[in-house]
């Protein structure tokens, strides 16, 4: 079975497994300098000091029969044992390495070199057993170094094993405090994170997580928070998009059933001129769901088009739309390049729903200007139409599905509202804009921003 660790446990264990890392390196270096870096690398030969430090306590053993001849006080044992050899010439006394043992291998006098040190430093550990009548009774442990010269080091590594093994045992605690306020400082906006998702999986829209900090997880709540703000802006255009669509296929259906029923009924017959009515409730329906068809338009079919010539041609098939609503039509001359990448059947589309637009919502003697100009690297077409116009509020909304400015611009007059939020999908699809503004004609301004082709 795979083990499961969570992060805050991982960043631990990497935070600890580099302290001992590091910590086994410093310590080979200090054992390096220390017992390796000499030049003397002659073996040591046997102390016969020891053999006869060995015979006095056994006959000293066997005398007493025990250990009751040592120094009660355990402070006074310590360093009894140093006194009983005397050091050679320019050496250490090997008292400060020297320890007896009991035949349970218990300490009673002098000092013994650690588990930990003697696996660390590579000390090598002498015996000389405690033989009396035939029977271990103890045994002298020497602490010797490989190198002679290195013992002056060995001895003070006994001496401060005590004070080196409270000084890794707070480096190990300072590692572990260390390691888990790192771990902390994880885990708390990753499990924030967790729960912020969840919140989300279960429509809570609403849910933030704390952006102040500066570092990476910081941008990563920031970014959840922008990623929530979007999904609850999406669900909210859902809603609206179900309720809008709801209220607009209502109304005519809500007549025709009327209607039908009124011929039920016999209230009605079914003349002519009531058939007729119901069919343009029919059509009226169809003409519906071919723009909500039309918001999910097919992928564009992009190619080199001259928009200019697109322009001319929507023109064209309007004029004698133009000329019925009793509008004048000035049609300018472009100015600068009119090649795009774009899909000619869909650019052509815009311009029919952007005309569309003016012809119906433009007061008779009015007039409908058309112009093209190149900024930069885009191409604008602006379409102006005089009065009536639109309120400076309502100017952002257009583009929106089924928004309508006021009754000038209803149902009544023609439209579902969706000629406009379909040829703004349009456009940006080809990575431009649609941009409405108040026309210096009178009424509104439609401006088409595209990308020219390189």
């Amino acid at each position: 079975m795979r083990l499961k660790l969570t992060l805050g446990q991982r960043l631990f264990a990497a935070a600890l497994l580099s302290f001992a890392v590091v910590s086994g390196v410093c310590v080979e270096l200090v054992r390096w300098q220390s017992l390796d870096n000499f030049a003397d690398a002659t073996p040591r030969p046997r102390d016969p000091r020891l053999d006869l430090l060995a015979q006095s306590l056994a006959g000293r053993y066997a005398q007493h029969h025990d250990w009751s001849f040592l120094p009660a006080d355990p402070a006074l044992r310590a360093a009894w044992l140093r006194v009983q050899v005397a050091p050679g010439p320019g050496e250490a006394a090997p008292g400060d390495r020297l320890a007896l043992k009991d035949a349970q291998r218990h300490v009673l006098a002098g000092v013994a070199a650690s588990p930990w040190l003697v696996a660390v430093t590579s000390i090598d550990s002498l015996a000389t057993p405690l033989v009396v009548d035939g029977r271990a009774v103890g045994e002298l442990v020497l602490a010797q170094a490989q190198r002679p010269a290195d013992n002056a080091a060995v001895a003070f590594l006994i001496a401060q094993q005590r004070r080196l093994g409270l000084v890794a045992l707070l480096g190990v605690l300072t590692c572990v405090i260390a390691a888990a306020v790192l771990a902390a400082s994880f885990r708390r906006p990753v499990r924030q994170l967790v729960d912020g998702a969840r919140q989300l999986e279960a429509g809570d829209f609403d849910a933030r997580l704390p952006a102040t900090r500066g570092d990476e997880l910081g941008e990563l709540a920031r970014s959840f928070n922008h990623l929530a703000a979007r999904l609850g802006d999406t669900e909210r255009s859902r809603r609206r998009w179900m309720a809008d669509t709801s209220h607009e296929l209502r109304t005519p259906l809500a007549v025709l059933r009327a209607q039908l029923e009124a011929l039920q009924d016999g209230v009605r017959s079914a003349t002519p001129e009531h058939v007729a009515t119901m069919l343009a409730q029919v059509l009226a329906l169809a003409r519906l769901v071919d723009d909500l068809q039309a918001l999910t338009p097919p992928p564009l079919l992009l190619g080199p088009v001259d928009a200019w010539a697109i322009v001319c041609d929507a023109v064209a098939a309007f004029e004698d739309r133009i000329r019925v609503a009793g509008l004048a039509l000035q049609l300018g001359t472009p100015a600068g390049r009119t090649t795009i990448a774009g899909d000619a059947d869909r650019l052509r589309q815009v311009i029919v729903n952007l005309l569309e637009n003016s012809v119906r919502h433009t007061d008779a003697g009015g007039r409908i200007a058309i112009a093209a100009t190149q900024a930069g690297a885009t191409l604008r077409i602006a379409i102006d139409d005089t009065a009536p116009g639109v309120p400076p509020d309502a100017l952002g909304r257009l583009g929106e599905r089924f928004f309508r400015v006021d009754a000038s611009r209803s149902r009544e007059s023609g439209g579902s509202g969706l000629g406009l939020a379909v040829s703004r999908q349009i456009v940006e699809a080809h990575g431009g804009q649609l941009l409405f503004e108040a026309s210096i004609l009178g009424g509104l301004r439609a401006v088409v921003v595209l990308p020219l082709a390189a």
